[in-house]
Parts: C-alpha cells; sequence; structure tokens
C-alpha cells in the first residue's frame, strides 16, 4: 500500500498584520521534523505543498534537514487545492447575522492575540454555523466547496501515484480536516472537533490502494515531544 503523509504547517504569525508567515518557532518546528523523518528513513516519492507561504516554507525547512542527513528529496509541487480555506472569508459572510449574540465580536477580532480564548469561542462557533451549509453567502466560500477541491486535489494525487509510494502533502489543520471527513465519512462537526487538537508540523497518515484510502494515523507529534520542550507544541 502507498502511503499519504498530510503535514500541518508550522507555527505561522497568528495576530500579525500577516499571518501566513512562519514565526521563528515555526520554523524550528519543520526543522525539527525534517530531522525525525531523517532519523526514520522515510524517503518520499513525491512531496506537494498548498501554494501558501507558511506551507511552502514549512516543506522547504523540513526537507533540507533530511537532505542534510543524507536522504534524497524529490522537487517540492504545488497545488493549491491543499490550501487552507479562506477564514476571512468565512468570518466576513456569517459574523454580521451573529453580532446580536456575539457583541464583543469585533473587539476580539481586531486583536485575536489578546483574547486568544475568546478568538477560539467565536471562530468555532463560526465555523459550526459554517459546515452546516445553512448559512452561505454569496461570494464567500463554503464549506461543500472547500470539500470539494480537496477532493480534487486527493484524487489528483492517486491518480498520479503508483503502487507503493510515499507522499508527503505539506498542508493545514482545517484541510487536514476536510481529508478526514471524506476519508472516514465522520460528519464535518465531529471532524472540527479534532481539527483544534492538530499540533503545528504533526503527522497524519493515510493508506491507499488504488482509488481506495484509509486513514492509518493522525495527529502524531512524537518528533517534538522527544525534545521534552513544552513550547514546541503549538496550534495556530
Amino acid at each position: 500500500m502507498g502511503s499519504i503523509y498530510l503535514i500541518r504547517h508550522g507555527q505561522a504569525s497568528f495576530g500579525a498584520d500577516d499571518y501566513d508567515v512562519l514565526s521563528p518557532l515555526g520554523v524550528r518546528q519543520a526543522e525539527v521534523l525534517g530531522d525525525h523523518l531523517a532519523e526514520l528513513g522515510i524517503r518520499f516519492d513525491r512531496c506537494v505543498s498548498g501554494s501558501l507561504r507558511r506551507q511552502q516554507h514549512t516543506a522547504s525547512a523540513a526537507l533540507q534537514r533530511s537532505v542534510a542527513a543524507g536522504l534524497a528529496a524529490p522537487e517540492l509541487e504545488i497545488d493549491a487545492a491543499f490550501n487552507e480555506f479562506d477564514a476571512e472569508s468565512v468570518i466576513h459572510g456569517l459574523l454580521p447575522a451573529m453580532l446580536p449574540d456575539e457583541p464583543d465580536a469585533l473587539t476580539i477580532l481586531g486583536n485575536p492575540k489578546e483574547h486568544r480564548a475568546a478568538f477560539q469561542h467565536l471562530f468555532a462557533r463560526i465555523i459550526d454555523r459554517w459546515v452546516t451549509g445553512q448559512y452561505d453567502q454569496p461570494n464567500h466560500e463554503t464549506w461543500q466547496g472547500f470539500v470539494d477541491t480537496v477532493r480534487g486535489g486527493l484524487e489528483r494525487l492517486l491518480a498520479q501515484a503508483a503502487r507503493g509510494d510515499k507522499i508527503a502533502v505539506f498542508t493545514s489543520g482545517g484541510t487536514i480536516t476536510a481529508l478526514l471527513h471524506l476519508v472516514t465519512g465522520m460528519p464535518a462537526g465531529s471532524a472540527f472537533d479534532m481539527n483544534w487538537q492538530i499540533v503545528n508540523t504533526s503527522l497524519s497518515r493515510l493508506q491507499f490502494r488504488g482509488s481506495e484510502v484509509t486513514l492509518a494515523s493522525f495527529n502524531s507529534r512524537v518528533h517534538l515531544e522527544l525534545l521534552k520542550a513544552p513550547e514546541l507544541i503549538t496550534y495556530r
């Protein structure tokens, strides 16, 4: 059977003007992952990333460490199907109708770094509405549209894969959530309950035979835990 390793990007710049940049800790997480993959002797037949900078930077930092340890790595391919969903679009589409029940929402969103717990509560409420499809707004990304895009990326991977291939996909938490939903059939809400637990640079693995795909492991972070440095365990 072949394997698809789903790798969440390293810590991004939460609360900054530009989120799509790895923090110094995010770079370190990616390097630790690369060292771990090299120690395991995992040689990828293909490496794919979404087009977001935090995804590509995670890939390059991890693969550079593997190459430095003597493992060959294929050229990184870019497929935007593995991008994160457009959270800004989702928030802007759904928040106005929620403001009567969330009077502090604009303050929280204006400075999420200073209101982390409140932001997570608000964002989870928005996502709960989003995945139902009942509140879809014109010109804003829908959950079903996002899932269809991710499904297309997975189908392309499988169509191009050889038997026994090991494929790395550097992606994001929402994309991994959509894949959990597609592969296991679990409801979207249940998949997002798991999403909130996905650690930066964690490894989840899908196994495939032809077009048949199963979940083999989820959210492994042993490469970070082995260093016994709690600050390496982050979720954004």
